[in-house]
């Protein structure tokens, strides 16, 4: 699009993710060809486009980690990493014929609904804009970075950027490093770089369960039998899914106390006694994220890598500075996640009568079944509030599936508009609160990323994944129509 070009689509999809791509796809299995994908990045793939640290992998094991529709076969170990799952998103683009409906480097700035004309107006930051009758957002958790509030990062002369922002082509050869922060990027990057660098200091502020985990590379011989069997590729994802299914609800106490016990066992690795007691963890298992590696520990054996178990206080020039403590280092790396209860309220978005979605979640992020909330007529959101569980890619089917019955029955009805009522969203998240409330583990307070700013959880789904599919296939009468 050239500047100040207008387009005009049926749909408009915001992010080339791993939603968006199973939106596109399952668009034109539909035959439905009247849609665009706008991503902001200069490449496909969302998070795992962006998140190209090392060691970058996911959580959730392989083989369950690529849709229904098209199973990978040769995952090369248990629990893939950035470059494979980056390639798997890549392939589905292009065997699907997806690659003509996407336009990279292009931001959203603003979606605005216009009751006139019963569509989305939707401005880039390069001048152009896009006219839509339904808009689906692919922005998903994982989209804002986010850094601590640290006193003089403005000062430091060094180099520092986020793990969710690497910088591509910087040596940390010989370099003194401080990382600050100790979740998920950090436990997965720490150990690739512990090797090259001279100096590396781990600011952490809170210690979290990190659990063994099985991840040996498949043998020749698995890898041989997963591609030419027809029974062994559904069969082991049907035995990962079944495993999720009764661990995700966090209600089985015997498995949190064996995770616990799997945890301390890991922690064993660390030698020196006094590090090893600042990172065992005095919360209970599943009150943060679940985190998991075999690498992680044997870290702080090295001489060249200390443990610093408080805050950072402030940078200066060349050096952090935590308690009564300052250490001079070339880079900073920040591991500190992402801002992950915005969703779509990373982006100015205005619905009916020009409400504002910053207005409307003031309180946090909630829509009905994590998909569509009240106001934002004709809008449907892919990992939205609170459907944070499981396998993220099952999720997104589930959500696609939805999406298109919808589309279809407002093609049925021949359908302007669509909303779910306000009576029916609030009935619905406060039956999801009183749920969540329910789960012991997240009821406590020990940080993370669940909660929004009034203090209720906005990202977790409580139950399981088949709880979840049967509250979509069964949902009834929910929107208002015109």
């Amino acid at each position: 699009m050239n500047s100040n070009e207008r387009i005009r689509k049926r749909i408009a999809i915001i992010g080339a993710g791993p939603g968006g791509i199973c939106a596109g796809i399952q668009l034109l299995k539909a035959g439905i060809k009247d849609f665009v994908i706008i991503e902001k990045a200069a490449g496909i793939g969302g998070t795992w486009w962006h998140n190209r640290y090392p060691g970058a992998e996911c959580d959730v094991p392989s083989h369950l980690y690529s849709f229904s529709f098209e199973p990978k076969k040769d995952w090369s170990r248990p629990y893939a990493r950035q470059p494979e799952i980056l390639e798997y998103m890549r392939h589905c683009v292009t065997k699907y014929e997806l690659t003509p409906y996407i336009r990279l480097t292009k931001e959203v700035a603003s979606a605005r609904w216009d009751e006139d004309s019963t569509t989305w107006d939707i401005s880039l930051t390069d001048g152009t804009s896009v006219e839509s009758d339904i808009l689906i957002s692919g922005v998903g958790m994982f989209t804002e970075l986010n850094y601590p509030d640290i006193p003089g990062v403005d000062e430091f002369r060094g180099t520092m950027f986020h793990t969710g922002a690497w910088k591509d082509g910087h040596d940390l050869t010989g370099e003194r490093v401080a990382v600050i922060g100790t979740a998920a990027s950090a436990v997965q990057m720490i150990p690739e770089i512990a090797d090259c660098v001279a100096q590396l200091s781990v600011y952490q502020r809170r210690p979290q369960w990190i659990l063994p985990k099985e991840d040996t590379a498949f043998t020749t011989e698995q890898l041989a039998e997963f591609i030419e069997s027809d029974i062994a590729v559904p069969s082991r994802r049907a035995k990962i899914r079944e495993g999720l299914e009764g661990f995700i609800t966090f209600s089985n106490r015997e498995i949190l106390l064996n995770a616990e016990d799997a945890g301390r066992k890991n922690l064993s690795a660390v030698k020196d006694l006094q590090t090893r007691e600042k990172l065992t963890p005095s919360m209970a298992y599943g009150c943060r994220r679940p985190l998991a590696s075999n690498l992680y520990y044997p870290v702080f054996n090295r001489p060249n890598v200390r443990l610093i178990n408080s805050a950072v206080e402030r940078i200066s020039a060349n050096a952090v500075h935590a308690e009564n403590e300052s250490t001079v280092v070339d880079t900073v790396i920040f591991a500190t996640g992402f801002q992950t209860t915005r969703y779509l309220s990373c982006i100015d978005v205005y619905g009916r009568d020009g409400i504002s979605i910053h207005e409307a979640w003031e309180n946090g992020a909630q829509a009905y079944l994590g998909i569509t909330t009240a106001n934002f007529p004709n809008l449907f959101m892919l990992y939205g509030p609170n459907t944070n569980n499981g396998s993220i890619l099952e999720m997104i089917e589930l959500q696609v599936a939805y999406i298109l019955r919808q589309l279809r029955f407002m093609d049925e009805h021949e359908l302007r508009w669509m909303a779910p009522k306000s009576s029916k969203m609030t009935e619905y998240n406060k039956s999801l609160q009183r749920d969540l409330q329910n789960v012991d583990v997240w009821r406590a307070d020990c940080g993370g990323y669940y909660r929004g700013r009034a203090g209720f959880i906005v990202t977790q789904w409580p139950h399981t994944m088949d709880e979840y599919k049967s509250r979509l296939e069964s949902d009834r009468g929910s929107f208002a129509t015109g």
